[in-house]
């Protein structure tokens, strides 16, 4: 028998409604006790004296690149870097090559993930063969195979007839859909929010109506087939709006905002940009799809994750080699890497309690984790030993070469944030300490 203790921390656990001073402990790889000196007789310790503990965080939304991408990303980097960002659980989105469209792609990213992975790997199937958007994957093989979710993420279902069929498909088998919401017709040819800045910069711009419109698609097919469908990275007031207005009529949606849409603004492209020729400036590493968007944007998302409206934060991580970003802004690759700020960048903008919650119960229940994962991101007796430890107060200024993601694109390069993560304990064992 193998126990840990992580002791004398502020325990907090939405799930449970905990916040209090205690000891969590671990027995065998799973939540044995929370609670004063409930860890006093472990084995092997460790002082949390003056920090935060909690649930290990759970991604939905990541991109680890591997197969066929892997001088951007391995399963094993990236997985260092989610645990070096406290996150114990994260899902990979299927834009690989070959895509994640059967049941042999899906069981060689587990398969990887247990010999090279530093945390759990759960993957979403796509929906699409492909991700081509002509015909549906073989849905039924994908899940049984292990596949949490389906998505062609990066490459929006157009045909609505296809994807009312996949969401009925999907909800047939219990698997919600994740879809990248764009009408391509409308964000053809554009590489940053249509605004101010990108007028500024000549920069062609992709309007948020071409969000929009697609979530107001999705929730229509939603409401029609009585299936749940999960709106990823939203960026607009006007999305969030539509999600709102869907839940108050019970629509059966969800949605998730980024760590990097919650704290800033499509000035980044140009703030932290070297000059360019004609006197403009622009940071390549800003270039993400969804874009940047405006200030009004930004309290939007961040209201409508307070009050519910959004369900969870996924760090939407997209690492790039610095040759996809050392470019011009057109040719550059859409992406920020942000595994390894996420939880300080969104606690720049939203408080603790309710950053941990959106990194923990909330993202496992949207997808319904615990189909696949027992009590996954809570520390209930019997859970998972997956345990995140934060120093709030604790300031660090980004490095990206330190990174441990092959993937150094981040717009936040020099910046200084507030709120560390100090210790990742998956499993019952030390993933990664500071």
């Amino acid at each position: 028998m193998t126990t840990l203790a992580i002791r004398g921390g502020r325990v907090i656990d939405p799930a449970n409604g905990i916040d209090a001073t205690a000891d969590v402990l671990i027995v065998d790889g799973q939540i044995a006790a929370v609670g004063p000196d409930a860890g006093k007789d472990a084995s092997e310790t460790v002082d949390a004296s003056g920090l935060v503990v909690c649930p290990g965080f759970v991604d939905i939304h990541c991109h680890l690149r591997e197969p066929g991408f892997e001088h951007k990303e391995t399963i094993e980097t990236g997985t260092l870097a989610a645990a070096r960002g406290g996150f114990t659980t994260v899902c990979a989105m299927p834009n690989t090559e070959p895509p994640t469209d059967s049941a042999a792609a899906v069981e060689f990213v587990l398969h990887t993930a247990q010999t090279q992975g530093h945390v759990r790997v759960l993957p979403i199937g796509c929906v699409t063969r492909g991700r081509a958007g002509k015909e549906l994957a073989d849905l039924a093989e994908l899940a049984q195979a292990g596949a949490v979710a389906f998505s062609d993420d990066g490459s929006p279902v157009v045909d609505p007839h296809l994807m009312r069929r996949a969401l009925e498909y999907a909800a047939m088998l219990g698997t919600p859909v994740i879809e990248h919401s764009e009408d391509p017709a409308l964000s053809a040819g554009g590489v940053m929010h249509e605004g101010w800045v990108s007028t500024r910069l000549g920069l062609s711009g992709i309007p948020a109506a071409a969000e929009e419109a697609a979530v107001a698609r999705n929730v229509a097919l939603a409401r029609e087939t009585g299936s749940p469908i999960h709106c990823a990275h939203v960026s607009t007031a006007g999305s969030v709006e539509i999600v709102r207005s869907a839940k108050a009529r019970g629509v059966a949606v969800t949605a998730e905002v980024t760590p990097h849409h919650l704290a800033l603004t499509h000035e980044a492209v140009m703030q932290s940009g070297r000059e360019a020729p004609g006197g403009l400036a622009y940071d390549t590493n800003a270039k993400v799809n969804p874009p940047l968007r405006t200030p009004e944007d930004v309290e939007a998302c961040v209201a409508g994750l307070l009050d519910g409206t959004i369900d969870c934060i996924a760090t939407d991580h997209a690492p790039h080699a610095s040759q996809d970003k050392v470019c011009e802004f057109d040719a550059a690759a859409m992406g920020i890497s942000g595994l390894e700020t996420a939880f300080a960048q969104s606690l720049s903008a939203v408080p603790l309690e309710k950053v941990i919650a959106a990194l923990t119960v909330a993202p496992a229940a949207v997808l319904g984790l615990e189909r696949h994962v027992v009590k996954i991101g809570t520390l209930s007796e019997g859970a998972p030993g997956d345990v995140t430890i934060i120093d709030p107060k604790a300031e660090w200024t980004v490095e990206p070469e330190t990174f441990a993601s092959r993937g150094k694109n981040t717009p936040l390069a020099g910046r200084t944030l507030k709120g560390k993560v100090v210790g990742t304990v998956f499993g019952g064992k030390m993933a990664w300490q500071a």
